[in-house]
């Protein structure tokens, strides 16, 4: 199908709707742990669902300009969604794009500020810190600390802790020790994502000087750090065993045998543009997981 320079499937496409679970998922546990809470505000909750999905489009957007600019985004690079490469958005409109998008999460993250009955100097310097970190590290994330080796950790802290423990304040006020959990969790199991974009990338990255972990540590460590994230995730839902009982671990066991499966087929392609099917499988795999321990939440 062919794609019109600038229209809405060029835009679609350059958001990558596939990672957008990755953005919804600490989101939903956080909702999950909140019914718990003395007060919860189920519009905070939606807000800062909605904050997450559009600061995730705008990290897609500065991603793709920046890698475009940076002249890494070639022909030896996998990812289908290179939209500036691709020729599908001109880099004056992404430009433009990555503008207007962060505008939106700004409107969108100040809205939250109505949900809160009452605001005083620590909540809102919190809630604008949350926010504004966002932002500056979606910048940095995608120009510096990506080709440093940084990338999974700013995903366990950006995909973790900050949505999960943001979204917890937001709508509770408060934070309880299971948040931190709950977002360690999370951005464990999003790292999946990250490594096996990295994984199928390793080529054109080490050619292009970017220095993932898994350029640095090589495929074989890639290959197992994918396995371990998954795992680890699953592992670490034990850690609600002394207030939510067995049922977190028990619920999200499917995903183990989703995770083998996908991490089995990840180590038959090894390479190519094939992987691109893997990236599908494992944002599945990621809402499967995550739905399943927001259930198992809830429940208790």
């Amino acid at each position: 199908m062919q794609i019109k320079p600038n229209g809405p499937r060029a835009w679609l496409l350059a958001a990558r709707p596939k990672t957008l679970s990755a953005a919804l998922i600490p989101v939903a546990v956080a909702a999950a742990l909140a019914t718990s809470a003395p007060r919860c505000s189920w519009l905070a909750v939606a807000l800062c669902a909605l904050f997450a999905i559009v600061m995730q489009i705008a990290a897609n957007f500065i991603n793709d300009l920046f890698d475009y600019r940076k002249g890494t985004d070639r022909a030896d690079r996998l990812g289908p969604e290179r939209a500036c490469a691709q020729g599908w958005i001109s880099p004056r409109a992404m430009l433009w794009g990555i503008a207007i998008t962060l505008l939106c999460a700004a409107a969108v993250g100040l809205s939250i500020f109505t949900t809160i009955p009452r605001l005083d100097a620590d909540i809102i310097a919190t809630l604008v810190l949350t926010g504004a970190g966002c932002m500056v590290f979606a910048f940095l994330y995608t120009t510096i600390l990506s080709y440093a080796g940084m990338g999974d950790l700013l995903v366990v802290l950006f995909f973790g802790f900050v949505p999960c423990c943001g979204t917890y304040f937001a709508a509770t006020e408060s934070i309880v020790g299971e948040v931190w959990l709950g977002g360690l969790i999370c951005g464990v199991l999003i790292d999946t994502l990250l490594v096996l974009n990295n994984y199928r990338d390793r080529d054109a990255d080490r050619l292009s000087d970017k220095r993932t972990l898994i350029v640095i540590c090589g495929e074989r460590f890639g290959r197992y750090l994918y396995l371990l994230c998954g795992l680890g995730a699953w592992a670490l839902t034990w850690g609600f065993a002394p207030r939510y009982g067995f049922l977190p671990p028990l619920f999200t066991l499917p995903y183990i045998l989703l995770h083998l499966a996908t991490w089995r087929q990840m180590v038959s392609i090894n390479k190519g543009r094939e992987l691109n099917l893997i990236l599908g499988l494992t944002s599945r795999n990621m809402l499967v997981f995550g739905l399943l321990l927001a259930a198992s939440l809830l429940l208790n």
